[in-house]
C-alpha cells in the first residue's frame, strides 16, 4: 500500500512507471509488469464485485472480478499489479480480507472463488488510513512516500525516458531539458507556494507533470510512423526551440493555477529565470499574452494568431461569441492537450465563459474524428449515470 497525498504523483503517471519497468525487463532481476488501475470509489459495490440483476436474476460480474480473471489467465512471466487508486474505507475493503491474507483468494457473492497467482499483487494508493480497520492495516505492507522528500528529479528523469526515439537521440535536447528543470523547477514551485494564491489547490508533482504534458504535445510531431519520417533538420529546428517551449510550458502549468494577480507575480519570476538562462522573451506584456509559434520560432501576441473576427449574421445574438485573449489562449492550450490524449480540467469563477468556450472548442474546433458527449454533474449524479 502506498500512502501519501492524493494527486502527488506517486503513481499518477502510470505510463511512465510502466515504461520504466518494461525497459528493465531484459535484466535478469527485473520482469515486465502490467498495471491495471481502478478507482473503487468511482463505482458502486455491485459494479466493483458483481451483483444479481433484479430483472433477469442473472449474476453480473464486477469490474474487479473481470480484471482478476484476466490476470489469472496469463501464464507468462509477466507480473500483474491490480492498482486501487482511491480512498480505502470499510464499505468495500473488508470484502477483500481473503485476498490480502495468505489465502490470496477473491470470494464473490455468487459463490465463485478466484485464486490469485504468485505473479499477481494487489496495490492500494490512498491519501490516509483514517477509516481503514486494523484488520486491513495489518494485512497491507505500507510505504509512505512524502513528495517533499522524494523531490521532483525522479519524475523528470522518468519522463525523459519516455521521449519519442528521435527526440531522445538528441543529446542536446535531453541534457538541456534536464538542466533547465534542475535549474528552475524547484524554485518556481516554491515561489508559487509562497506568493501565489490558488483558487484550487495543487501539488508540486502534478504541476511538474503538467509542464511535461504540454511539452509532450509539441514532441508528438516528431514521432515517426509508416508514412512519416523525422529528419535531422527537423530535430535541429526543435533543438533551437527547446528553451522557449520549456518556459511556455512552465507558464501554462506551474504558473497558471493562481489568480490574475498571482500570474503577474509569477511572470516576473519566470522572466528572471529566462534572463539567467539567456532565453529571449517579449518585454511589452506578460508571457501569458503571447503564444510561442513553432513556425516562426517567435513569441506572437494571442490576438494575432486568429483571423479578424466578423459576426455571422445567421446567428442569434445569444449565440455570438467574441474572441478575447483569455478565450483564445484557453482554447489553444485545451486543444493541444485534447488532441494528444491528455486530460484537461478548467476551473474558474462563475461567469468567466468556461462552459461557452469549451463547448465551442469541442463542437466546432476539433477534427471530425472527435465526438462530444455532454454531461451535467450535480450532487445527485450517481455512478450509474456516468
Amino acid at each position: 500500500m502506498i500512502v501519501g497525498p492524493t494527486g502527488g504523483g506517486k503513481t499518477t503517471n502510470y505510463k511512465v512507471l510502466q515504461h520504466a519497468l518494461t525497459a528493465l525487463q531484459h535484466q535478469e532481476r527485473f520482469h515486465k509488469v502490467m498495471v491495471d488501475i481502478l478507482n473503487p470509489k468511482s463505482i458502486t459495490m455491485g459494479q466493483l464485485y458483481g451483483f444479481v440483476d433484479t430483472m433477469t436474476t442473472e449474476w453480473q460480474d464486477g469490474v474487479l472480478a473481470k480484471l482478476v480473471v484476466e490476470c489469472t489467465k496469463d501464464f507468462s512471466d509477466t507480473l500483474h499489479w491490480v492498482m486501487f487508486d482511491g480512498p480505502v474505507d470499510a464499505i468495500w475493503i473488508e470484502n477483500m480480507n481473503t485476498v490480502l491474507d495468505d489465502n490470496k483468494k477473491l470470494c464473490l457473492n455468487s459463490g465463485q472463488i478466484i485464486t490469485l497467482t504468485d505473479r499477481m499483487t494487489m496495490m492500494f494508493e490512498v491519501e490516509d488510513l483514517r477509516v481503514a480497520s486494523p484488520a486491513t492495516v495489518s494485512r497491507c505492507g505500507m510505504v509512505y512516500m512524502e513528495p517533499a522528500s522524494l523531490t521532483l528529479k525522479p519524475l523528470v528523469q522518468s519522463w525523459l525516458n519516455t521521449l519519442p526515439p528521435k527526440v531522445a537521440e538528441s543529446e542536446y535536447i535531453t541534457k538541456k531539458l534536464a538542466s533547465m528543470y534542475d535549474a528552475v523547477l524547484d524554485d518556481l514551485c516554491y515561489f508559487v507556494r509562497k506568493n501565489v494564491k490558488e483558487p484550487v489547490g495543487t501539488v508540486d508533482n502534478n504541476l511538474a507533470q503538467s509542464s511535461m504534458r504540454i511539452l509532450d504535445c509539441y514532441f508528438s510531431n516528431y514521432v515517426e510512423s509508416e508514412i512519416k519520417r523525422v529528419s535531422k533538420d527537423d530535430i535541429s529546428a526543435l533543438e533551437s526551440m527547446i528553451p522557449s517551449l520549456f518556459f511556455f510550458a512552465l507558464a501554462w502549468s506551474v504558473g497558471t493555477t493562481g489568480t490574475p494577480e498571482g500570474r503577474v507575480k509569477f511572470d516576473r519570476a519566470l522572466k528572471g529565470k529566462m534572463e539567467q538562462l539567456q532565453v529571449p522573451y517579449p518585454e511589452e506584456r506578460t508571457l501569458y499574452d503571447y503564444n510561442y509559434d513553432v513556425d516562426s520560432k517567435d513569441w506572437v501576441y494571442w490576438m494575432d494568431t486568429i483571423k479578424e473576427f466578423q459576426v455571422d449574421i445567421r446567428l442569434n445574438y445569444s449565440e455570438i461569441v467574441v474572441p478575447t485573449v483569455d478565450s483564445i489562449r484557453m482554447k489553444f492550450v485545451c486543444r493541444q492537450l485534447l488532441l494528444n490524449d491528455k486530460h484537461v480540467l478548467v476551473p474558474g469563477p462563475t461567469g468567466t465563459g468556461k462552459s461557452v468556450n469549451i463547448a465551442e472548442l469541442l463542437q466546432t474546433q476539433l477534427p471530425e474524428e472527435y465526438q462530444t458527449v455532454g454531461m451535467t454533474f450535480s450532487a445527485q449524479t450517481s455512478a450509474n449515470q456516468t
